[in-house]
């Protein structure tokens, strides 16, 4: 297997149950995180999809990253020409806490009721799965292509789907992102800002306030900007699709000073902030910062504003997309919007129509015994056969 190259592989053959290739890669960990101490590379996972995937006929690249050659995207091809499907996960999943799990995490655990636990399970092992077992099923020529995506880090910095935007790779009409949905076609969610505020002040003895100038009060002060800001905010945007129907502003951790005796000359808060679509993010920081400058201007305390991470934008596709009506038709349900982030948007921008939609429930995602179902991948194999007949034009 050459990365960043085509390889072409003989007629498609017959893969393992979905159980067992879901049971085989929740074997292999590939945890992402912002902390060292806990990233792994994903290229485990990616080379037993690429051969998976080269078993049932798609030409495979594997393509490293260029901000980490440890992990890597893996872009499959079925069929030849323009337009098409592109089925589209992560690899990745986040980090876990062994204590909390009632079976091991990196072994697949089924129960009585059909019920696989397993580090990955749902979020989003299965769905590729689902969407290998899908293709191996095709046995006549596809007028239009087929892709399979895996991305690297959408856990962390969502590099893996950036640095296919940058490189605008895919070309296909349509995408589907297999994140948990429980199989409902999802046409919309909010973005991410992930921020720190850092107030700056002088250190001082505590029995004579002019000897320094506390970060603490200044934060103080700081917050109430921040909360008169997310008011402001959810007075300016609403959408009632979203079951919160106004952005959020989360003041998630905070940090400061040293001894009760010393007056605080570093305060550091981080919080999320949630924009619907239609908010402008540039323009959403902008506010915050200027609402900031104008309080601090000319004060003994200064500030710095920064992104943790790059933002991920929000997302919307139109309800008369053709995709969102094919998959409402397809799984009986109504599209809706949901409040987690996913990499859709930037598979938008790649000019396709996009929904999420994928086998498992986000509520057991991201903690222990987390797990899918027999029954759901089965269901997400048979609806993604079904879409790839109807968007790539099975002979």
């Amino acid at each position: 297997m050459l990365a960043g190259r085509a390889l072409c592989y003989p007629a498609p053959m017959t893969l393992p149950d979905a159980v067992s290739l879901v049971r085989t890669l929740v074997a292999e960990p590939s945890v992402s995180s912002p902390d060292p101490a806990h990233d792994q590379p994903n290229r485990r996972v990616i080379e037993r999809l690429a051969e998976w995937a080269e078993h049932v006929g798609f030409r495979c690249e594997v393509v490293p990253l260029e901000s980490d050659p440890g992990k890597a995207n893996l872009v499959a091809t079925l069929g030849e020409g323009e337009g098409g499907l592109v089925l589209a996960g992560h690899s990745d999943t986040v980090p876990f806490d062994r204590s909390g799990w009632a079976t091991d995490p990196f072994e697949l655990t089924e129960t009585d009721d059909g019920r696989l636990f397993g580090l990955g399970s749902a979020d989003m092992k299965g769905f590729f799965a689902a969407a290998l077992r899908a293709a191996s099923k095709i046995d006549t020529p596809l007028r239009r292509p087929l892709v399979l995506v895996a991305t690297a880090d959408e856990e962390s910095t969502m590099n893996g789907a950036r640095q296919l935007l940058a490189e605008r790779r895919l070309l296909a009409d349509r995408a589907v992102i297999g994140e948990p949905t429980g199989l409902a076609p999802v046409r919309a969610h909010k973005g991410i800002l992930m921020e720190r505020l850092t107030i700056l002040g002088r250190s001082g003895h505590s029995s004579d306030p002019s000897l320094g100038a506390s970060a603490l009060e200044g934060m103080h002060a700081a917050l109430g900007i921040l909360l008169e800001v997310r008011a402001a905010l959810q007075r300016d945007h609403r959408n009632p699709d979203f079951a919160v129907p106004g952005p959020t502003l989360n003041l998630g951790r905070i940090e400061g000073g040293d001894s009760p005796n010393r007056i605080c000359a570093k305060c550091q808060l981080t919080y999320d902030l949630r924009p619907l679509p239609g908010m402008d993010l540039a323009a959403t920081r902008a506010r915050i910062r200027s609402a900031l400058a104008e309080r601090f201007e000319g004060d003994a305390l200064d500030f710095v504003h920064e992104s943790l991470v790059e933002p991920v934008p929000p997302y919307a596709e139109s309800p008369d997309a053709s995709l969102v009506r094919d998959l409402e038709a397809l799984t009986g349900r109504a599209a809706r919007a949901v409040m987690f982030c996913t990499e859709a948007p930037f598979f938008q921008a790649l000019g396709m129509e996009t929904v999420v939609c994928g086998p498992g429930s986000i509520d057991v995602a991201h903690q222990p015994d987390e797990h899918t179902s027999r029954s759901q991948l089965a269901e997400a194999e048979a609806l993604y056969g079904q879409l790839i007949h109807k968007s790539c034009g099975v002979s």
